[in-house]
């Protein structure tokens, strides 16, 4: 019996696999996180900028600017800039961890193989994971309250239920999210494309409304809440660290996306045109609408959904409560389950598929929440708030993931110089080790010393301003480990030798 061979074959800049049994029966290879075929490949730049408005706008993006006033003690004006500077920083990581998805095809966990191993990728993909698990819980506690008020309002003996409703809520809400990444890309394609513009229109359209509420000039004047005299420069690095952070997470699996864009401009402008400018008007929009609540609803808000909930008319309550809920959706599956649900994969390719991972996902992101669901049906009644979780939790996993991203750039870019063997990235014995050491080192030391900075007090600055510190010197402790301990040949990246005829 005969045994086909896989080969590349190279058409505008795209490299695509003819798949063979060499790679089709290997232990590392399925069908879902195979490299996508040229017909797959159909995301405009706009189907990018719709991603990135879906994914701006959710609860979250409301209270960034709150979060930074009440625990980075910075004025609102300042805030604000962070915000939008934040995103400006995010962009160049997006768009260069984009570029190997873009040309190859692949996703996050099968681009982490060059610099991990094919094995070693595992250990990233899980840090990965366990941060996306962690995000699907938060917004599925805050789409579950969206379906608990709105069912309150259409039936209102539903109200009752009182905690125990938001808890109902919250599974038929992550069941809603896990069924769209289930059924695939171009079902997440369609649900970003059609919402993006009704949540900019929805939120144009609070805004108009809270701002005949609120006096601009009083709330640029009120003062920040860091101590009188102190220097802004280390409560800004600080905030920008957490802000950059928020995003951290997809500025590592861009691939899982930027995999289906038609070229690299479309992922590039894409992203300029729907990142920075979105979250920077929704983090506006959040911090106008909470100074505006005390007079729209008589106590400050900080939080949409239970500011619409505060409003007395079921009509309007209904109606926002449903764009909430598909705002929250448009964010959690595309933010939180896509990666997840690849990352998962990787560990076992031939046990777990997407439903699989899917199913993972929501498992685990439902167990991270168990403290807040008990609390919420009054088990447990000790109070942690979300607004200080965000604070700690951003900090705390921009620190794992800065270095992912160094990383990852220095492996494609400089070490091997946008030239990968997609054959060998699914199976064993191939051109890449299975643990990569050199990623290895290049992660632990900034690991090893956030770790040390945060118990000991020493470097402060270093965990303080972690992604930053992380992603430099993981990327320079890769590019000096990777050029010494990289055995890979330069030569022949695009293809094994004997399939050279084949790019062209």
């Amino acid at each position: 019996m005969t045994t086909s061979v896989s080969r590349m074959v190279e058409r505008d800049g795209k490299v695509e696999l003819m798949l063979g049994d060499d790679v089709r029966d290997s232990a590392c290879f399925n069908h879902d996180i195979a490299p996508t075929a040229a017909g797959e490949r159909t995301w405009s730049k706009w189907n990018i900028a719709a991603l990135w408005v879906g994914l701006s706008i959710c609860v979250p993006t409301y209270t960034l600017g709150g979060v930074l006033t009440a625990y980075f003690g910075l004025g609102v004006g300042e805030a604000l800039v962070t915000i939008l500077l934040a995103n400006a920083i995010l962009l160049v990581p997006l768009t260069l961890n984009a570029f190997p998805g873009t040309r190859y095809g692949i996703p996050f966990p099968v681009l982490l193989r060059s610099s991990f191993g094919i094995r070693g990728s595992n250990v990233p993909c899980l840090i990965r994971a366990l941060v996306g698990c962690g995000w699907f819980g938060i917004q599925t506690l805050f789409g579950g309250l969206a379906i608990h008020l709105l069912l309150s309002t259409v039936v209102p003996p539903w109200h009752a239920l009182g905690g125990w409703g938001q808890v109902v809520g919250f599974f038929v809400f992550g069941a809603m999210n896990l069924w769209v990444v289930i059924r695939g890309a171009e079902s997440i394609k369609w649900l970003e494309t059609l919402s993006a513009p009704l949540l900019l229109l929805v939120a144009v359209g609070l805004m108009v409304w809270a701002l005949p509420h609120v006096s601009l000039g009083e709330l640029m004047a009120q003062p920040p809440s860091r101590p009188e005299g102190a220097s802004v420069t280390t409560y800004f690095l600080s905030g920008l660290t957490a802000m950059v952070g928020f995003w951290a997470t997809l500025s590592l699996n861009i691939p899982d996306f930027s995999r289906f864009a038609r070229s690299q401009k479309d992922q590039i402008v894409g992203q300029v045109i729907g990142l920075p400018l979105t979250m920077f008007f929704f983090a506006a929009l959040g911090v106008v609408m909470t100074a505006a609540s005390t007079t729209l609803v008589g106590e400050t808000v900080s939080d949409p959904v239970t500011l619409i909930g505060h409003i007395d008319s079921p009509v309007w309550v209904s109606i926002a409560m449903v764009l909430i809920v598909i705002a929250t959706i448009s964010t959690n599956t595309a933010g939180n389950i896509v990666s997840p649900t690849n990352d998962f994969q990787n560990i076992a390719p031939k046990l777990i598929n997407r439903t699989g991972g899917v199913l993972l996902t929501g498992l685990i992101g439902t167990l991270l929440m168990g403290y807040d669901l008990l609390q919420k049906a009054g088990v447990i009644t000790s109070e942690v708030t979300l607004e200080s979780l965000y604070s700690n939790w951003l900090l705390g996993y921009s620190s794992l993931l800065g270095p992912i991203a160094g990383i990852m750039a220095v492996d494609y870019f400089l070490i091997k110089r946008q030239r990968l063997d997609l054959i060998s990235l699914y199976r064993d014995g191939g051109r890449y080790p299975a643990i990569n050491i050199a990623g290895f080192i290049a992660f632990g030391i900034p690991v090893t010393l956030t770790l040390v900075s945060l118990t000991t007090g020493l470097w402060q600055w270093f965990y303080d301003y972690g992604w930053f510190t992380g992603s430099a010197l993981g990327a320079l402790v890769y590019y000096v480990a990777g050029r010494a301990l990289d055995r890979t040949p330069d030569v022949g990246y695009g293809a094994p030798p004997a399939d050279r005829a084949s790019l062209g």
